[in-house]
């Protein structure tokens, strides 16, 4: 198996005749999908994601892939391949056509219509190309061809890449449920159809390759929701994804089977059902959904609300409510339904929701106590099967984790793929294929690329570090004012702690150190205030951690006078 080198250089010229497959996101993480492919100096993108931060990345509202090793390239860009509509997968589309507003979009009819609605936000709108499974579009110097695949959402497409090079199979998110509930397969008959001419790199899944198996079928799921419709007095609240079409689904019928009115919360949940409904991927029975407004009217036992918040996020419906920060009150006896799987990072905020709802006298169902989820991605079962239908002369797996990334070259390679021909790459790495095999051939730059709020990029690991010290250990403040001839103190010090669990009474016994230093100071001839306050810092700082060992941020201020 191929590794990345950490101390990899900058790959080299394309050899001609070659392809560049080039990951930007989505290996080493969940999330953050997108991988460029270049051949003949065109490039083409598949998918263009976000992240969501975790705790340690506080005031920050998404991740985007960093667009620097192709920004001076854009006009190179023949289109974007957008396998579905998950966040993961489009979130980052409108941050990259700012730059280009004109790069087109190819995807099935759902994915658009998502990314067009989010992309009326930022006012762009987009040139699109509408494709269906069974197609094949020449995009530039990339013959591509699309393939149905059954996902955790509807018109998920597979797409194979075919250059001189040879051809390069994405799977983008997929399983292989057996029953789905819109009777839309993962057509195996066109990857064995591509088995037969030959799949010379396979780009693939990893996110359950630790998971044995198969993924149980969403029609399990029916009967577990019914049950807890059945058993519920009081409101029911269901928190999921804003784009999972088939949960919905099941919950409106559910909600229809037991005489409840749905009523949906959060702007991206009422916008996406509302493209899922008149698309008609979402069947809704006339007059069962109605406005959140209307509500009151209702008996507790005939509502039921769907809105977001299954992953803990803090801004989220769900969170708001168990926070006692939302217009829903949760009273004792409401059920909420969390119908959606945990992404690895986001546990505490999770269980930390389902304790707040807990306390105020909900009944939480959830994956770990019910069956009301099903993952939407491949388990090691499906993979095998998957690659014994392909036989792929490469392998290359993608989005998921480290742990995640090794166990699908594993699986691989139990199927037969040579160890020389499995690459595990990770974000930036170059991957070439040429003369019918993949090998890493240098790396790029694919850090993480911050947004906050209106800022996109303009906060980095620094700010993100000030800011952790600041939520775990507070900020102390000193003003002093000095004589901009001799130095000398003329005002203060004045110290100030805030959050730092340190009253300020007590620092009366450390101005005087500091006022001696300070004093020392303009006796030796430093006067610059620069150099005054990092005198006050170490003084302020060793003496905070010889008394308290803690570490808060010290911002001196010296104002000569």
């Amino acid at each position: 198996m191929s590794h990345p080198h950490p101390e990899l250089g900058s790959p080299p010229p394309l050899a001609e005749g070659g392809l560049r497959v080039t990951p930007l996101g989505g290996l080493g993480e969940i999330g953050r999908n997108m991988t460029v492919f270049e051949y003949g100096g065109r490039l083409l993108i598949v998918d263009c994601g976000v992240l969501f931060p975790e705790e340690e990345q506080p005031g920050i509202d998404l991740i985007l892939p960093d667009f620097s090793s192709i920004r001076n390239r854009l006009d190179d860009i023949e289109g974007i391949v957008l396998t579905h509509g998950h966040e993961d997968h489009i979130g980052g589309v409108p941050f990259l056509l700012r730059e280009k507003p004109d790069i087109p979009l190819i995807g099935s009819k759902l994915t658009l219509a998502l990314i067009e609605a989010k992309l009326q936000e930022h006012r762009i709108r987009p040139y699109t190309l509408q494709v269906a499974e069974g197609q094949r579009e020449r995009i530039g110097p990339f013959d591509c061809e699309f393939v149905a695949v059954n996902h955790s959402i509807p018109d998920a497409l597979a797409v194979a890449i075919r250059t001189p090079a040879g051809m390069v199979v994405h799977t983008g998110d997929f399983k292989m449920d057996q029953l789905p509930l819109d009777n839309r397969l993962t057509d195996l008959h066109a990857f064995a159809r591509l088995s037969e001419e030959g799949i010379d790199l396979l780009l693939a899944d990893s996110t359950n390759a630790e998971v044995p198996g198969f993924v149980p079928p969403e029609r399990d799921i029916s009967n577990v929701l019914r049950q807890v419709f059945a058993g519920a007095r009081k409101r029911i609240i269901v928190a999921s994804f804003a784009s999972h079409v088939h949960r919905i689904q099941q919950i409106l019928d559910a909600a229809h089977e037991y005489g409840r009115r749905v009523a949906f919360v959060g702007r991206s949940m009422v916008r996406n059902m509302g493209i899922a409904r008149d698309l008609g991927y979402l069947k809704v029975p006339p007059g069962l959904v109605v406005d959140v407004k209307t509500l009151d009217d209702l008996p507790d036992s005939e509502v039921v609300l769907v809105c977001t918040g299954s992953q803990g996020e803090p801004m989220a419906a769900l969170s708001r409510m168990a926070n006692r920060d939302h217009q829903i009150r949760i009273v004792h006896g409401d059920t909420v339904i969390l119908a959606s799987s945990l992404i690895p990072g986001n546990e505490n905020a999770v269980y930390r929701v389902i304790n707040g709802l807990t306390r105020w006298g909900a009944n939480v169902v959830h994956k770990g106590n019910a069956k009301v989820h099903v993952s939407g991605h491949a388990s090691a079962g499906e993979l095998l099967y998957f690659y014994n239908i392909c036989r792929p002369k490469n392998l290359m797996p993608v989005h998921g984790e480290w742990r995640h990334l090794r166990a699908n070259a594993e699986l691989g390679a139990l199927t037969g793929v040579p160890h020389d021909r499995i690459v595990i790459a990770e974000d930036g790495v170059a991957v070439d294929l040429v003369e019918g095999k993949a090998k890493i051939s240098g790396k790029v730059q694919a850090g993480y690329v911050y947004v906050d709020g209106l800022s996109v990029g303009d906060v980095g690991e620094p700010a993100l570090k000030d800011r952790k010290i600041l939520g775990d250990e507070g900020i102390i403040s000193v003003f002093v004012v000095i004589d901009s001839s001799t130095g000398k103190i003329t005002g203060g010090p004045h110290v100030q702690a805030r959050g730092s669990g340190i009253e300020d009474s007590v620092f009366g016994e450390v101005i005087p150190k500091i006022t001696e230093t300070l004093e020392r100071s303009a006796q030796d001839g430093v006067v610059e205030p620069h150099q005054m306050q990092q005198l006050i810092r170490r003084t302020l700082g060793k003496w905070v951690s010889d008394n308290y060992r803690r570490r808060p941020m010290i911002l001196p201020v010296v104002v000569e006078v």
